[in-house]
């Protein structure tokens, strides 16, 4: 009852700072701090709160299938056509998952150089090594896996990858069907869009029980730990692991990109995103921070208003190298060396394929990546444990994760502006502003020239008249 006590109190501290406005790092990391006094004086009386960090993680993952679905329909939905499908639409696509997948294979190139997780043997959940392995998917099974039997099957067991299926074909036949006859199908759009809407104030509001969920996690956590040292050890391996990471994605794999396809000086353009990598930094949200992008890549980069309005914002639910990429990978890796699992090679491909197909529907919220996260192990058949044990260190890591996406996306944008030729280098070198359409200067009104003074003849009298006769 003590440790229950403790953490209704810890609760009340959140919801105070909630109602005053803190940030939500700040919450997150008093959370946090809180966690661990509790779980250190609790020691192994933590079973009263072991359920709580479960019903959150049954909660979140809850929300996967939905949002995948309402993400991927609606980003294809906004292309409006086959048309800028094949040409905008694909081009984007395939650098956004380009991005991504560079960064799985950066994180599985780190983390087999450091690996996370070695030495700490844990048991998360009471799971044995055998259970945990006998859940690993095979190659086969995933790829047999892609094609769904049953719809509704499929999403009342969260099989993330025939849900992508069915998104992208759903978006297909609305785009074939909308050239033709849109005014029958519009119904479709806004309703797509609506529960859009919907699910996505759903995910915000799992979201902000997060602070709540790390003062159980955490306590339970340092609680049970037989080795509490170790195990904070190798959460902070972790973490700095991750930033090094989005680090290098980030400045080095993005510079090349923009260097060798866009034909574009990596340090001019860093300096040019900067305030919207800043903004992603602070805000933890690439969504929000896309009235910043879009402006920077228009207005100082030089992209054309119909790459940068599409590209980006795709890019905060398709790619998202740091949420989809990074830390998916470098949880499972971490959690795979913890449960000392014996993973073969093949089992990693099938963990970096994956990650790249589960990052076409993701959303660019604060958390996201918790989400991303639970996603790819569920996929791969590995526990949610991997997920809840790394939550506390999540929002330290999600400032670095949310830095890279801005990055990636803006990164793609460019480089599909100068595939389609729509990049204009007098902006980028500063030797011409844009101008937005809507910014045309308003006519100047000018008096009409007045006409040359002429004087009226003089009246002809009527003998004059008579007389002309």
């Amino acid at each position: 009852m003590a440790t229950l006590a403790a953490v209704a109190v810890s609760w009340a501290g959140i919801w105070w700072m909630r109602k005053r406005g803190v940030h939500f790092t700040f919450i997150a990391l008093s959370a946090l701090a809180a966690g661990v006094p509790i779980g250190i004086v609790a020691g192994n009386h933590v079973e009263a709160i072991d359920p709580i960090g479960h019903i959150y993680i049954n909660v979140l993952l809850a929300t996967v299938g939905p949002l995948i679905l309402v993400a991927i329909v609606s980003a294809i939905l906004s292309l409006g056509g086959l048309e800028k499908l094949r040409t905008i639409g694909l081009r984007s696509i395939f650098w956004l998952m380009l991005s991504n997948a560079l960064a799985v294979v950066l994180a599985l190139g780190l983390a087999f150089v450091f690996q996370p997780g070695s030495g700490v043997h844990r048991k998360l959940g009471g799971l044995s090594t055998d259970a945990i392995q006998g859940q690993v998917q095979s190659f086969g099974q995933v790829v047999v896996g892609f094609f769904p039997t049953n719809v509704v099957q499929e999403f009342s067991a969260n099989n993330i990858i025939p849900i992508i299926v069915i998104a992208v074909t759903l978006s297909v036949a609305y785009l074939s069907l909308a050239e033709k006859e849109p005014e029958k199908v519009r119904l479709f759009r806004d309703g797509i869009e609506a529960l859009k809407l919907v699910v996505f104030k759903v995910v915000g509001y799992v979201i902000r029980l997060t602070p709540y969920a790390i003062v159980a996690l955490t306590a339970s956590m340092v609680g049970s730990s037989t080795n509490l040292g170790g195990d904070f050890q190798s959460l902070v391996g972790l973490l700095v692991l991750v930033w090094a990471a989005c680090a290098l994605h980030a400045w080095v794999i993005n510079g090349v990109i923009i260097e060798v396809f866009a034909d574009v000086p990596m340090v001019a353009f860093f300096r040019k995103i900067f305030p919207a990598q800043l903004t992603a930094f602070t805000t933890q949200s690439s969504i929000g921070t896309l009235p910043v992008t879009t402006e920077q890549l228009t207005r100082r980069v030089g992209v054309h208003p119909e790459i940068a309005h599409f590209t980006a914002p795709l890019g905060s639910t398709i790619g998202m190298p740091g949420c989809a990429g990074i830390w998916p990978i470098m949880i499972a890796v971490w959690g795979i060396n913890a449960y000392g699992l014996s993973y073969s090679l093949s089992d990693y491909a099938v963990l970096a394929a994956l990650g790249v197909v589960v990052s076409i529907g993701v959303a660019g919220v604060p958390g996201a990546a918790t989400v991303s996260a639970a996603t790819v192990m569920a996929a791969a058949g590995l526990p949610l444990e991997f997920v809840a044990a790394t939550i506390p260190i999540g929002v330290i890591a999600d400032m670095a994760r949310t830095a890279t996406n801005v990055t990636a996306a803006a990164v793609s944008a460019t480089v599909v502006a100068r595939q389609t030729g729509l990049l204009d280098d007098e902006i980028f070198a500063g030797r011409a502003g844009y101008v937005d359409k809507d910014e045309v200067a308003p006519p100047t009104f000018v008096a009409p020239a007045r006409p040359p003074f002429v004087a009226p003849a003089p009246p002809v009298s009527v003998p004059e008249l008579v007389g002309a006769r």
